[in-house]
């Protein structure tokens, strides 16, 4: 089997995000990680291809910093990373990333399942995958909690999606994009000898020449979002008042008037 994992190179969960006057996106020092909803991706397409065999192709659209999510996607097994990107890429939202991530897959050759993480976190639109299923016309399987049957021979697979409502069962034909959620596995440590193939690995970057998209179907030009101006939310006022008594009784009493008084109750 050949899987084939999207993802995305994220700032830390942690990062404090900035915007200066000039709408200038700061997460400062934060240092650039796979996207961990895309870690569920890389684990589960692994451990496919121990059971059935095959290899692991890991894919990012993204300048130089998409790298250190390469690397770490190679660090935790994958066979082979590329990278896709060039000027024209710069401003895509989801509908020009799928695009480009969908020629990408084209131009690999014969792919039997794509992974994704559920969203990105950064972003969290959840918009990616189903996009890229549907460019390529596979079956799209979202919120998979499960693969609960795989027969790479007949081509079949059937999940368990995780909805509000519950559990469903879905069966579907091979190729398909499979969008995992948490719970589905859990991501493996990197070893040493992984973080040595990585650091050593070639990483191809493919332009958008080189997967047949044109110009005008890449990043800004292609995108159906665009941000004519990005600000900071002004910061919130408002003073903080103690409310003492005596007793607990006595404290309670008087939080309840001064709520009355102002309407909140």
């Amino acid at each position: 089997m050949h899987i084939v994992v999207c993802i995305k190179h994220t700032p830390d969960s942690e990062a404090k995000m900035s915007v200066d006057e000039s709408g200038e996106v700061s997460w400062g020092d934060s240092p650039l990680i796979l996207n961990p909803w895309d870690e569920y991706a890389v684990e589960e397409a692994l451990l496919l291809r121990d059971e059935h065999g095959g290899n692991v192709t890991a894919i990012s659209l993204g300048p130089e910093g998409a790298l250190e999510g390469l690397k770490q996607a190679v660090a935790m097994g994958c066979d082979q990373a590329v990278r896709v990107w060039d000027g024209f890429c710069e401003g895509s939202d989801t509908l020009s990333t799928s695009r480009v991530l969908a020629r990408a897959i084209e131009k690999l050759g014969k792919v039997d399942l794509v992974l994704v993480g559920r969203s990105a976190i950064d972003a969290d639109t959840w918009q990616t995958g189903p996009s890229v299923a549907r460019r390529l016309g596979f079956a799209s399987l979202m919120y998979v909690i499960k693969i609960a049957e795989l027969d790479a021979d007949q081509g079949t697979i059937v999940v368990e999606r995780l909805l509000e409502q519950g559990r469903e069962v879905v069966s579907a034909r091979l190729p398909a994009v499979i969008g995992t959620t948490k719970g589905i596995n859990e991501p493996r440590y990197t070893s040493f000898m992984g973080i040595r193939k990585a650091s050593r690995m070639q990483y191809p970057c493919w332009s958008t020449d080189d997967i047949g998209v044109a110009a005008e179907e890449a990043g800004a030009a292609g995108a159906a979002v665009h941000w004519p101006r990005i600000f900071a939310p002004p910061p919130r006022g408002g003073t903080a008042e103690i409310v003492e008594g005596t007793t607990a009784e006595e404290t309670a009493r008087h939080l309840v008037a001064k709520l009355l008084a102002e309407k909140v109750i």
